[in-house]
């Protein structure tokens, strides 16, 4: 039995895909730049309609678009002929994706689209089909070349639709300025909520923290480190703020040079200047800066205030958050 090269198979397909990536690439217009503002200024639904393997496609994208902030669900064409069609309000954008852009079943929902004046954005291979020439915005898909037998099976032109989708989606989320800490706030659950865990969902605050003034002695100040059983002081001054910081391993530090310990002041033994970082920041971010110091616990503040500690983070809190 003669063997067969599967592996130039796969090759080529993946070119011919590539290839038609470059040349979605090079079709980006304005119509896009107005396909983005019109989704993200929706105050509605953003409806997404896709027929055979365009239909997946419009599922993925309509999934997307709703976790970016842009409320989204994808309809079967073939169900709008049958009472679907209720669902689309007027003030929705509804999303239409056909290669050829003349399939029977997305015809009546153009027609419906229209009617009704619902801004219809059309995304399609063919710029003399109906649905281009009915959509308000048009995103037009380069012509290309589809792989298998014949090349007619459905393959380069949907990685095309499924890209022009991605950049949809990524574009929406810049125009609402929606950055990472709205992105977590619609991924609560899963290893992905786990990478997007801040600093201020693992710090403790208040009466945790173990604070002391800077003119306290040692003696009263270890009490305190061990009743916190943190391993670590954020010494303040008379104002509040924080001035500096003694750990397990100055203390070791301190006690190798000075036998009486107990009775000097928390100032003659703190580091100054303790690292501090915001609120916000990523708690990877926060392991990352704690590896590079060689240090075990962050300062915490809230906008530009360094000064002003409202929490600490120990790197136990991070590794216990398993973010991996």
């Amino acid at each position: 039995m003669k063997k067969i090269n599967y592996k130039k198979t796969a090759t080529d397909t993946i070119n011919l895909q590539i290839l038609a990536l470059r040349k979605l690439k090079h079709s980006i217009g304005k119509s896009f730049n107005q396909a983005v503002r019109t989704i993200g200024e929706c105050n509605s639904k953003i409806i997404l309609v896709g027929v055979g393997k365009s239909g997946h496609v419009a599922s993925q994208i309509a999934a997307s678009l709703s976790s970016v902030g842009a409320p989204s669900f994808a309809l079967s064409a073939s169900d709008c002929s049958h009472g679907d069609l209720g669902s689309i309000s007027r003030k929705d954008v509804l999303v239409l994706i056909s290669n050829s852009g003349e399939t029977d079943e997305l015809k009546p929902i153009a027609s419906y689209a229209n009617r009704n004046k619902i801004t219809l954005i059309g995304i399609t291979g063919k710029k003399n089909s109906l649905l281009y020439k009915v959509s308000d915005i048009k995103l037009l898909i380069p012509e290309v070349k589809e792989s298998g037998p014949g090349g007619i099976v459905p393959s380069s032109s949907i990685v095309a639709q499924a890209s022009l989708g991605s950049s949809l989606i990524i574009s929406v989320m810049k125009f609402k300025k929606h950055g990472i800490m709205s992105f977590k706030k619609w991924h609560p659950a899963g290893s992905l909520s786990k990478k997007l865990l801040t600093v201020g969902d693992l710090m403790i605050t208040g009466n945790k923290i173990p604070f002391i003034k800077e003119n306290l002695i040692m003696k009263k100040a270890l009490k305190i480190m061990s009743n916190k059983n943190l391993g670590v002081l954020i010494v303040q001054n008379s104002k509040g703020n924080s001035v500096g910081i003694i750990t397990d391993g100055d203390l070791k530090r301190v006690s190798n040079k000075n036998e009486n310990i107990k009775n000097l002041t928390a100032k003659k033994i703190m580091k100054s200047n303790p690292i501090s970082v915001e609120t916000d920041m990523l708690a990877a971010k926060a392991l990352s800066i704690m590896n590079s110091n060689k240090i075990t616990c962050l300062c915490v503040h809230r906008s530009n205030n360094k000064k002003n500690t409202c929490g600490l983070i120990h790197i136990h809190m991070i590794l216990e958050a398993n973010l991996t």
